[in-house]
């Protein structure tokens, strides 16, 4: 079932209607597409600063990308076997004057099939914040201790939805590790249950959850299942406007050598190198602090204040 026919209850309407009003989200017609306030973007800035602090000591190397990366990079991976509803191919014109005339022509006659005339280019959108910095270490070998990467990029999905939380573009702030299994395993770990504490701190109710990646299709209700035996993913969930249905605000992942043999990643002894993350969803995490303290973060709890440095 895709995301838009998932029942909306009231709960979700009314959270949106609530930020709306209080202009935090800006409306752009279409479902899950938002414009942020400058209040919104504040309180998104606080908590990465929060994250850059918890993540000092790993001296992780910065990098940041922007939501669109080469489609031979996308076709390294296989995000269109396991998801391809979820995923946003940039397309343009490219024809001569006669078929530019012709495509008006559809347009003007409200012809919806006018975007066949379209050619896909040489980018598509970003659906995971990690996938662009695999083709900037393919055919590498790493350094004894591996790399930690410090990334942010916006995501896409297309997951139209009622749900504020249910964004088709959003950003999320990931550390990467890439090395050994135990090290990617001890990164994914110590993030983990550091991510936990950090999200108590803020005064939100959490709970960590053995989760898995929306796979596809018959195929992909396999996947779903070895990923939880083997515990690959645990989100980190909070109540935002369901207490049945919480929301996942940050997850992290082990990839396995997924990715090490995807891109030819090694490590130092020559084995295909093993990754792992964390995704702080930046959106999301701001719409929980929101909904747990009110939508003035003047008046939100002083300890809440201190840790976000709340100026």
């Amino acid at each position: 079932m895709c995301i838009s026919d998932q029942p909306i209850t009231e709960a979700y309407l009314a959270y949106q209607k609530e930020l709306v009003d209080a202009g935090l989200l800006i409306p752009s017609g279409v479902k899950g597409v938002y414009g942020r306030s400058g209040l919104f973007e504040k309180v998104v800035d606080q908590f990465e600063a929060f994250a850059t602090r918890m993540g000092a000591d790993a001296n992780a190397e910065v990098m940041r990308f922007p939501p669109i990366f080469g489609r031979h990079t996308y076709m390294q991976t296989d995000h269109v076997e396991t998801m391809p509803d979820l995923m946003g191919s940039v397309n343009s014109f490219c024809g001569n004057e006669k078929e530019h005339r012709a495509l008006i022509a559809k347009i003007e006659e409200k012809d919806e099939n006018w975007c066949k005339d379209l050619t896909p280019t040489d980018v598509m959108l970003v659906p995971a914040a990690c996938y662009p910095l695999y083709p900037t270490a393919s055919g590498s070998v790493l350094p004894e201790g591996g790399r930690t990467v410090d990334l942010k990029t916006f995501v896409f999905r297309h997951e139209p939805s009622d749900d504020p939380a249910r964004m088709q573009i959003f950003r999320q702030r990931e550390y990467v590790r890439l090395g050994t299994p135990e090290q990617a395993l001890q990164h994914r770990n110590h993030w983990l249950q550091t991510a936990e504490g950090m999200h108590k701190e803020l005064g939100l109710e959490v709970e960590v959850v053995v989760a898995n990646d929306p796979f596809f299709g018959r195929g992909g209700r396999v996947m779903k299942a070895t990923q939880r035996e083997q515990e690959l993913k645990f989100e980190i969930v909070t109540p935002i406007c369901s207490e049945e249905k919480p929301t996942a605000i940050t997850s992290c992942n082990c990839h396995l050598d997924h990715f090490g043999h995807s891109f030819n990643i090694k490590t130092a002894d020559g084995e295909p190198a093993h990754t792992s993350c964390i995704g702080f969803g930046l959106e999301r995490i701001a719409l929980a602090l929101f909904k747990t303290h009110g939508l003035d973060p003047s008046r939100w709890p002083e300890k809440v204040r201190k840790t976000l440095q709340w100026t």
